[in-house]
Formats: structure tokens, sequence, C-alpha cells
């Protein structure tokens, strides 16, 4: 039988948790899904990237930058203005 995207909630398509990791249990995330997870601007998460290439909360998947969750919430926590 097949599923009707009706009857998902906004959330589960927002955050991408339909048939896969739900974003709170993921090793990293893209920039988008950071964005919507963090609730900062995705051009603020490339600025941020822009700035530390180095970071250990990067990896690099081809040319597609992920971040390392837990790496990334400690990076944040430092911060006193983004």
């Amino acid at each position: 039988m097949k599923e009707n995207n009706e009857d998902k909630s906004k959330d589960d398509i927002q955050f991408g948790t339909l048939g896969s990791i739900p974003i709170w249990k993921r090793y990293v995330l893209s920039i988008s899904e950071a964005a919507a997870y963090y609730h900062i601007g995705e051009k603020k998460i490339r600025n941020i990237v822009d700035l530390h290439p180095e970071a250990d909360f990067l990896i690099m998947n081809g040319n597609r930058v992920l971040l390392k969750k837990s790496k990334f919430e400690n990076f944040l926590d430092e911060l006193s203005v983004l």
C-alpha cells in the first residue's frame, strides 16, 4: 500500500526523517539541514565554513560540505557572537 505524503507531518518532511535517520541522531548535517536545525541562516553557516576551512567540524564529500553535528555544537558553544 502506498503512503500518502499528506499523512506525513510538516516537521518530518522539513527535517528529512522520512525513511532515514532523524536529524537529531545524525553524525553529519548538510548546510541546509544545519541551518534548519540550529536556526542559523545558510549564508551565515557558509561564512563560518569559509572562515574556518581547517576546522575539525568539517567534512568535505567531493565539493559538498558536511558538518559533524556534535563538534559543530561545541564550536557554537564557544562563540559569544555569530
